[in-house]
């Protein structure tokens, strides 16, 4: 098991940071009581964490109960969408932007299934409501989260919703207003640290102050990645040595290997390869807006100062043209050739 899923806090009472967003929480699970919850937050601030301590404080142990299940939906249409939904007697957890254009269908069928068996729940748990916690509620499109709003109200005598998002600007309006806001900012580099040791402590490791920070300030301030490099470093050197060099994730390895590679050659066959490695990520769970911002970063760092600002300037063109597109392969792909032209003119006015 991974140490970030091994060592995570169980109950609100035993989360490390935010006080006071740690009392309010507390104060809604004693009182078996909950609001629709929107939970934002950049990734890695713990969000998923807290609600499911959340959740346990609820419900209690029957949220650990959990099964996978793979669902398959019928559209008016005809058209068959599976998504994958985690489950437990009390709670549902689901992704509807899977669905694509179907997550308005999605996620009206879900809310209608739980409120026909309503009855059967009440009788078995003394929290007259379950919880549904959708993820990425700011990737959904405009008309699920229309169709969401209206939803939410029909049903919320048998259930409450738990909307999850990195960006609260890409959530319409009128469904935050029938939330509460819950914002969770990234832990600071002494929080991280201290993470990090009692975690290394756990497992019967010595870990230095030093190492520690250093893990930190190369995670971003991203607890879920600096507990995965820290046994990644274990893995390398047992002892934790703290002049040790803290290994990256083999994905963003992977990123800078590409920004190399369409530096030093620009060519049709270089965008092929390009599109590849692009896509071998995609396949691998790394979002799409993740490699945008990683690669535009190891970009910056090998061109010349003159060229940044026009390589920002089409990084921000074709990120907008991601958010709001389907097929991502073609948005990456269209500003690694972007990027390929600017330079080739670059390098052509330079030594003519």
């Amino acid at each position: 098991m991974l140490w970030v899923d091994k060592h995570r806090p169980k109950t609100l009472a035993t989360l490390d940071y935010h006080d006071d967003l740690t009392k309010r929480l507390v104060t809604m699970s004693s009182a078996k009581s909950l609001p629709h919850l929107l939970v934002y937050g950049p990734s890695g601030a713990g969000k998923k964490t807290r609600i499911h301590a959340l959740l346990r404080g609820l419900y209690g142990n029957t949220v650990d109960k959990l099964r996978l299940e793979s669902k398959t939906f019928t559209t008016p249409t005809n058209r068959k969408v599976e998504i994958n939904m985690i489950s437990s007697n009390s709670h549902i957890e689901m992704t509807p932007s899977d669905a694509g254009i179907y997550d308005r269908f999605v996620i009206g069928t879900v809310l209608k299934e739980i409120a026909s068996n309503a009855p059967l729940f009440q009788s078995k748990t003394g929290v007259p409501f379950k919880t549904v916690v959708l993820n990425e509620v700011d990737t959904l499109t405009k008309q699920a989260q229309a169709g969401l709003r209206r939803t939410m109200e029909k049903y919320t005598g048998v259930c409450r919703l738990v909307l999850v998002a990195r960006n609260s600007s890409k959530v319409i309006g009128p469904l935050k207003s029938r939330c509460l806001g819950i914002r969770l900012s990234s832990p600071t580099h002494d929080e991280i640290t201290s993470i990090l040791i009692s975690t290394a402590s756990r497992e019967n490791l010595t870990l230095s102050p030093a190492l520690a920070l250093s893990i930190s300030q190369l995670s971003s301030r991203n607890l879920r990645r600096a507990l995965l490099m820290l046994e990644s470093a274990h893995t390398m050197d047992p002892d934790l040595n703290p002049s040790m060099q803290v290994p990256r994730c083999d994905w963003e390895e992977y990123i800078v290997r590409l920004a190399s590679e369409i530096t030093a050659e620009q060519s049709p066959q270089k965008l092929l390869q390009a599109r590849e490695m692009m896509y071998e990520l995609l396949t691998n769970c790394i979002p799409a807006g993740v490699i945008m911002r990683t690669l535009v970063k190891e970009l910056m760092k090998n061109t010349d100062d003159s060229l940044k600002h026009e390589i920002v300037k089409h990084a921000a063109y074709y990120e907008a043209r991601l958010n709001g597109g389907s097929k991502e392969i073609f948005h990456l792909e269209a500003f690694v050739a972007k990027f390929m032209a600017c330079y080739k003119e670059y390098l052509t006015n330079l030594f003519g």
